[in-house]
């Protein structure tokens, strides 16, 4: 089941939304134009490295991408959910919730397994976040996602709280199976607790960060 779109409207412009996804675009078209050794050094620089762990790589490892599809999933997740949340929030309020929950989930993920030496990259923490967030504000929403039955493809609307709590909990039981495995004897992977510790830190965020004066008034048709 992939999410096309969500039927919440947005009643202004996501900036800083289009903006994110932009940089990471840019990011990953630099990290393509590298040689293979070049590449390899910009990851293991900028990446966020558990074994020498530094705060610089928690925020540059937010916009690097380990291939096309890791990219153009997560940018396409952060185009369904973070309009929404960067129009309640505003443009700069959303951006340090961005980056928050996307440092959280670094440290969730650091924290699992601090001796680790791949690189951790992607924005799906910080993502995750704002998916968080979405489940809180939008839970009546409704995703219209693409769903597979047998050989054939047909599009199904599911609520948002449904979808996004089976997301979580799917993130969650596959970060704990993964506790006390090796990354590196797995080649590395998906940092399934950086989705969860980035997906609790927007829950609780989207409480502590007050919304705008206009969204508070809004009667949403949705809720």
């Amino acid at each position: 089941m992939f999410p096309l779109r969500d039927t919440q409207p947005s009643y202004s412009k996501p900036v800083v939304t289009v903006l994110l996804i932009v940089v990471n675009i840019l990011v990953f078209l630099f990290e393509v134009s590298l040689d293979p050794y070049s590449t390899n050094e910009f990851i293991a620089t900028y990446g966020l490295v558990p074994d020498h762990f530094t705060f610089q790589a928690v925020l540059t490892s937010m916009f690097l991408h380990g291939g096309w599809m890791h990219l153009l999933g997560n940018m396409w997740f952060l185009w369904i959910f973070g309009d929404n949340i960067e129009d309640i929030l505003g443009s700069a309020k959303y951006l340090m919730f961005y980056l928050l929950c996307g440092a959280a989930a670094a440290m969730a993920q650091f924290f699992a397994n601090p001796d680790s030496r791949i690189p951790m990259v992607g924005a799906s923490g910080a993502i995750a976040g704002v998916m968080g967030a979405y489940l809180v504000k939008f839970p009546h929403s409704r995703i219209v996602a693409l769903v597979t039955i047998i050989i054939f493809f047909t599009t199904v609307e599911v609520p948002a709280w449904l979808m996004l709590i089976w997301w979580f909990f799917i993130q969650f039981f596959n970060g704990v199976g993964s506790i006390g495995h090796s990354s590196a004897s797995q080649g590395g992977g998906v940092a399934f607790l950086a989705h969860v510790g980035g997906f609790l830190a927007g829950i609780a965020l989207i409480y502590l960060l007050v919304p705008r004066q206009r969204f508070t008034k809004r009667q949403d048709v949705h809720w």
